[in-house]
């Protein structure tokens, strides 16, 4: 039953016509997809002056010059659902890899290279999501600097559904790229392939290369989408909210992509900037891939911001200002939304910037 109580106010629309001199909140469950409410606050949600606790927004710098990550992968949150990393690679790795814990998800932040797996071969530039099942054996052939975001998951990494978008939206099938099979190009002396199981690894040598399968067939492989391939749904009199940019779906948490698009319509009232929300149901992680990121202040592409639930979350002050005239936006990004609460590792607590929940504060 949805229900209007009110004292002299009246909107029509969630995030439309907001009332003057009021600021509106989604309180809603089950991320943006159960029931909601918007109250209509007098003062902005995000105007404290003190957080005491584990609730503070965070924030980590660009890390991928940090000396930890170089030709390595530093777990930065995790869960019992999903682990999240950072690494920078500048040569291919010494060994095959082979993860029986987690399927995997790697978004190449910047770089190109070929990732050889057992079903054939996966070119790879700036902007490429790459996913790789559990149990499929690989290696990174690194031609430039390649700097990785790396997403593990218990489960499998899905498809949404488009429901009455139809099967062509977001992005269309044919932007999803295949491998063919093909023997890996490396020749040795011996082969060793490190399988990570339960957050251990164990090595397997062999005299041959691996990678020597002569053809597949099925509906398990590793795939390939461009974020630059994704269709954001877009609308010139309502804010989308970050659900509707949802890419890839797991168990207890989604992934989804922030991608250049049509602002929304100032002649109808729209808010332009993502509106406050409280982060009841899920944690939320963002990496800032590219572009003008106006709803924040000072963050550089290659950082992260995380929202854990329960803190209300919104636009930095400045950001309502810059909107105004803006009819585009060119930023890219990828968001971790999580079900249950993410940890933050001893790695992300040795960089985060400790001041970050200040930065709404006038």
């Amino acid at each position: 039953m949805e229900n209007f109580k009110a004292s002299g106010l009246y909107t029509k629309q969630a995030h439309v016509k907001i009332p003057e001199g009021h600021y509106e909140e989604e309180h809603g469950r089950k991320g943006f997809f159960g029931r909601v409410s918007h109250l209509y606050h007098q003062n902005p949600l995000t105007n404290w002056t003190e957080i005491d606790g584990d609730l503070r927004p965070r924030n980590l710098p660009s890390l991928f010059d940090a000396k930890e990550v170089q030709e390595e992968l530093q777990v930065i949150l995790e869960n019992s659902d999903v682990q999240v990393s950072v690494g920078c690679y500048t040569k291919t790795p010494k060994n095959f890899f082979r993860n029986a814990d987690f399927d995997e998800m790697f978004f190449v932040h910047d770089g190109s290279g070929v990732v050889e797996t057992s079903y054939g071969h996966i070119p790879y530039v700036k902007g490429d999501y790459i996913i790789l099942p559990r149990g499929v054996t690989y290696k990174f052939y690194i031609k430039e600097k390649s700097k990785l975001l790396l997403v593990e998951s218990a489960s499998e990494f899905e498809q949404p559904d488009r429901g009455m978008l139809g099967p062509n939206a977001l992005y269309d099938q044919t932007a999803i790229f295949t491998p063919d099979a093909a023997y890996g190009t490396e020749k040795l002396e011996k082969y060793t392939i490190a399988i990570k199981r339960n957050g251990k690894r164990s090595k397997v040598t062999y005299p041959y290369n691996p990678l020597d399968v002569s053809g597949w067939k099925g509906s398990l492989y590793p795939w390939k989408l461009s974020i630059y391939d994704y269709c954001p749904i877009n609308s010139h009199r309502y804010h989308i909210p970050p659900s509707g940019h949802t890419t890839f779906v797991c168990k207890n948490f989604v992934v989804c992509s922030f991608v250049a698009r049509p602002l929304e319509s100032s002649e109808h009232g729209v808010l332009k900037v993502p509106f406050y929300h409280s982060n009841i149901d899920f944690d939320e992680l963002l990496f800032y891939h590219e572009g003008n990121f106006f709803s924040r202040d000072n963050i550089e592409a290659g950082a992260f911001t995380f929202h854990p639930q329960g803190i209300n979350h919104g636009p930095h002050p400045t950001a309502f200002e810059k909107a105004d005239d803006k009819e585009f936006t060119d930023e890219f990004a990828v968001m971790v939304d999580t079900r249950y609460p993410l940890e933050r590792t001893d790695f992300f607590k040795q960089y985060e910037n400790k001041d970050y929940w200040k930065s709404w504060m006038a």
